[in-house]
């Protein structure tokens, strides 16, 4: 009896699922087409409930219809694109948490590529970063698991949890004969999106690691802080965007509108117009315009390529480093009823000349390779998925005919000379650049402020 008032509730739970898709379809806007749509829906939909009966009543051990319908729900969402996915309740408050800026875990920013799970990048001063894990990292198993067939939110929901509890990850890494096992412990992951400090006296360097909810107003006061320690003889600014996987579209908008006074920023394009947005920069709350260059690589996405995007388009500075991840696409966060969410692929943006870098990037107009510090030789850099390596990504879609941007010619990088040790000894507490890249950035500034004084000798 008590089998088949489980089956009857069940049913109760599918129809109304059934009725709430087709209100979907009805509320579309595709009126003409809504009675066929209606019908086909409803035809497939059967088959699904057809198929959760079944289970529900034949299959060998006893299953739970929450269980089902989540399940049914990531099978539906993987036909989509990689960065559409299902929340259950617990990652989705734990998402909610990261972007607050606070969550337990390891540390690290992860994506599936060809079917393995891989490290995008390791957050600065987390478990993964002291235990040496790298961008490009494959995790191919979690407590001796394999995550072949993991989802992302699998990976996600067995790499987190309290603070102080371990978790053994297998490693394959370029130069590795065989895979490596790392025991990690989980922390609480403080994770501070804005840091800063003065570089030579005269040169701010401000690092975003990510878009939080706070990451606008810790850049002002980060550049508040710069001025004062400068003791306002602030002669330019590094911006560093590496290893930032995004977050909130707008703060991203909001750092952007920092460095530009007027024109657009950002638009995004959806199916739906009232998707459709654009953002303009306002001259209210512009920083001083200090010569500026930033600094990108394969883990700069999302909301890091849009500032990148709108700096680069408008003039404002120069963009170092190598080309971004490429992922140009805007996913809505919407909150179910249970407690779950649904992360959904909704449009995709535009920077300010009309450039989808969906799948593409963001192309520097310096290329500046890393180096291995300890050697001034070209790093042998894992190969760190893009957006273009991932499964079901988005096609580009051009907006308007911008020209393609002219590749430019690779940097020839050379090793530091003594002079820089003697230097460093005079300078004594102040805090120089550790790699190659933020040394070249630094030597631009520098550039810039001789040629500016070269012109003004020259009037």
């Amino acid at each position: 009896m008590s089998q088949w008032k489980r089956m009857g509730n069940l049913k109760i739970i599918l129809a109304i699922f059934v009725v709430f898709l087709i209100g979907i379809l009805i509320g579309s806007g595709q009126s003409q087409k809504v009675s066929a749509l209606s019908n086909t829906m409803y035809e497939d939909l059967k088959v699904l409930t057809d198929v959760i009966s079944l289970i529900q009543k034949d299959y060998v051990e006893e299953t739970k219809s929450k269980d089902l319908v989540h399940g049914a729900i990531k099978g539906m969402l993987d036909t989509l694109d990689p960065h559409t996915s299902f929340m259950p309740p617990n990652v989705f408050k734990e998402m909610q948490e990261e972007t607050r800026g606070r969550f337990e875990g390891l540390g690290i920013e992860i994506t599936i590529k060809e079917g393995i799970l891989t490290v995008v990048s390791p957050i600065e001063e987390t478990p993964a970063y002291k235990a040496g894990i790298l961008a490009g990292d494959q995790i191919v198993k979690i407590e001796g698991e394999s995550t072949k067939n993991f989802t992302l939110m699998d990976s996600v929901k067995r790499l987190r949890g309290p603070r102080g509890t371990k978790v053994t990850i297998t490693i394959m890494r370029e130069g590795f004969t065989k895979p490596r096992d790392y025991t990690l412990v989980r922390d609480v992951i403080p994770v501070k999106s804005v840091r800063h400090e003065l570089l030579e006296k005269h040169y701010g360097y401000v690092r975003l690691s990510q878009f939080q909810d706070k990451t606008d107003s810790e850049f002002e006061k980060a550049m508040k802080a710069l001025e004062e320690e400068s003791k306002g003889t602030l002669k330019g600014l590094v911006l560093d965007l590496r290893n930032n996987p995004g977050g909130l579209l707008d703060q991203a908008v909001k750092i952007s509108d920092r460095f530009i006074e007027s024109g657009l920023i950002v638009s995004i394009d959806g199916r739906k117009e009232e998707v459709k947005q654009k953002w303009s920069a306002r001259s209210e709350g512009t920083i001083t315009r200090y010569p500026l260059v930033v600094i990108v690589n394969s883990g700069s996405a999302s909301g890091s390529e849009i500032v990148a995007g709108a700096i680069q388009d408008h003039g404002r500075g120069i963009i170092v480093g190598t080309q971004t991840f490429g992922k140009g696409s805007v996913q809505t966060i919407i909150p179910l009823k249970d407690g779950s969410g649904l992360r959904l692929t909704t449009a995709r943006y535009y920077t300010p000349s009309g450039r989808s870098i969906q799948a593409k990037g963001i192309v520097p107009d310096i290329i500046v390779k890393p180096l291995r510090p300890e050697e001034g030789k070209e790093a042998v850099v894992p190969k760190i998925p893009m957006e273009k390596d991932l499964e079901r990504h988005l096609i580009d879609i051009e907006k308007g005919v911008p020209k393609e941007k002219e590749k430019p010619k690779k940097e020839e990088l050379k090793k530091e000379d003594s002079k820089r040790e003697d230097s460093k000894k005079e300078e004594g507490k102040e805090k120089k650049p550790v790699d190659n890249q933020l040394e070249r950035a630094l030597e631009l500034l520098k550039t810039w402020d001789i040629f500016k004084k070269i012109a003004k000798g020259s009037k």
